[in-house]
């Protein structure tokens, strides 16, 4: 992926856009137009808008069944145990991730950012409608063209947005504030939907309504992709001639790939939890490779490699994250649809006690973002101007320690399954807080911590290493998720203690350092 020509826009893992607070651009919090913004922002910004809000329903719709359709053995579900579907769930969200990376360059240097965007809806689409064909045989080849889509459009959209504002400041804040609201309104409304028609009735119902969100995204977006203007409407740095004509062969070879890939992954399904181990293994060794190389003779100069360092370490912090983090569509999942007591009392004019959806729990955290995120902007800007806006290993510190409450949370919820009966709502409801308060701790300065600590020429291949840590942290989510025993929920305690260990000790080290970490990187 080439270097951003500005701050990047940081991606959280509901899909949110979160800007940078150490890039206000104006006297605002980060991404709150301050008094010099204008009032009106571009007509093209509508269209990504409501193209990024149906992408975000019908993916997160998609991904509330995900699990729950994978382990279900009556409904007409695939009947796999839950350590097999929980690591190829880890396998679908971390391939999601590294797709982003050829994703991006496509865009940049062979299709423009509006024809990936397109190409990508329309894979994501196809896929969809695999998934809502009632047989096993299309599950995984629909998953790996949501994956193959998602890469496309995924980095693309972002950087439409980014296009639309060439001259930056509060005014692009602004703009990506209100992008951010509509990625995370189609993640809250998308399990809902998803959710009700998936669990109420039929699977493949709910996977349906997914394309049905995806066709209307990509509808609108033909419809009003005029107002977009020259954006994106060409490759930023083309490839030669030459190139261009072996591109398309080598794109339809690629493609082929990721369906023989699905389809093997469906007649090797058994051995799931194997693959995301070789996965994870490959992340590491192709992280290590790449950092290897920085660290040769003449790469960097004296002066750089500080920073590199820094960026290892918050690489390796949010890994750490995001293997907890993303036990909201695995175990969390599992535990919402087994183990917890979601039967509501409703009065008997509007049919009496109705039990809801477990899917519907993963509409929290695009729930509790929306609501938190100004707060969360606010708060550092104010500490700013205090002079005591914390360092980013504080914040990353802070947002790890918050992870790792989630998991205390969810012992306690285990202690009560464990004594025979089924948790209450609330404890999911609080962990799924505190870890939104993590996420808003750690997630909105991570890519802008590493365009700013990386040398300029390396910008661009060190954010791509920034996404293989998300992935691998997915990778590792899923593969963490199959060590929860079903039927034993007295073991779940111990399971959630080794989970938040690493955060523990990692999330105290960050806020224990930050001060001999600042003196260094300033020595540097």
């Amino acid at each position: 992926m080439p270097p951003p020509r500005e701050t990047p826009p940081v991606i959280s893992p509901v899909g949110g856009f979160s800007p940078s607070d150490e890039d206000s651009g104006g006297d605002g919090a980060p991404g709150i137009p301050g008094p010099d913004a204008p009032a009106r922002h571009p007509a093209g910004l509508a269209s990504l808008f409501f193209t990024e809000m149906w992408e975000r329903f019908s993916y997160y719709g998609m991904r509330a069944l995900l699990v729950l359709f994978m382990v279900d053995a009556v409904r007409g579900g695939l009947g796999l145990s839950d350590r097999v579907a929980t690591a190829i769930y880890g396998i679908y969200t971390g391939a999601v991730y590294l797709m982003s990376l050829p994703g991006g360059w496509v865009g940049d240097r062979l299709l423009g950012r509006q024809g990936a965007v397109w190409n990508g809806g329309v894979l994501i689409l196809l896929g969809h409608l695999l998934l809502a064909v009632p047989r096993p045989l299309t599950f995984f080849p629909g998953l790996a063209l949501v994956v193959a889509g998602s890469g496309l459009l995924k980095p693309n959209m972002s950087a439409l947005v980014a296009e639309l504002y060439p001259e930056g400041g509060a005014r692009r804040d602004a703009g990506f504030t209100i992008f951010y609201m509509g990625v995370n309104l189609g993640a809250a409304l998308g399990p809902f939907v998803c959710g009700a028609l998936g669990e109420r009735w039929n699977w493949h119902y709910g996977f349906g309504a997914a394309s049905v969100g995806m066709a209307l995204g990509l509808v609108q977006f033909r419809l009003s992709r005029g107002r977009l203007g020259g954006a994106g409407q060409r490759p930023a740095n083309p490839l030669p001639p030459g190139w261009q004509r072996r591109a398309a062969p080598i794109a339809v070879r690629a493609a082929a790939g990721l369906l023989l890939l699905g389809l093997l992954v469906w007649w090797f399904r058994p051995g799931a939890v194997v693959i995301a181990r070789c996965m994870t293994t490959v992340i590491l060794v192709v992280g290590a490779l790449f950092y290897g190389r920085l660290f040769a003779p003449g790469c960097l100069a004296r002066g750089e490699r500080r920073g590199v360092w820094m960026i290892l370490i918050l690489l390796v912090a949010s890994a750490l994250f995001w293997a907890g983090f993303e036990q909201a569509g695995s175990s969390f999942n599992l535990f919402a649809g087994r183990y917890t007591d979601r039967v509501v009392a409703l009065p008997g004019w509007l049919g009496g006690p109705r039990e809801i959806p477990a899917g519907w729990f993963q509409s929290l955290g695009a729930v509790f973002v929306i609501l938190f995120a100004p707060v969360f902007a606010a708060l550092w800007v104010r500490l700013g101007r205090r002079g005591l806006n914390p360092p980013t290993s504080v914040k990353f510190g802070l947002g790890l320690l918050s992870l790792a409450s989630g998991f205390v949370i969810m012992a306690g919820a285990a202690v009560v399954v464990a004594g025979g009966g089924k948790a209450a709502p609330v404890w999911l409801m609080a962990t799924y807080l505190v870890h939104t308060f993590g996420e808003l701790c750690l997630s909105p300065v991570g890519l802008s911590s590493v365009s700013q600590l990386a040398p300029a020429r390396l910008v661009g291949r060190l954010l791509g290493v920034w996404y293989l840590a998300t992935a691998l942290g997915n990778v590792v989510a899923g593969l963490l998720a199959g060590s929860f025993e079903p039927g034993s929920p007295g073991t779940w305690p111990a399971v959630y203690a080794r989970i938040l260990v690493p955060p523990v000790l990692a999330g105290i080290a960050l806020i224990a350092l930050a001060r001999p970490l600042q003196r260094w990187l300033r020595r540097g």
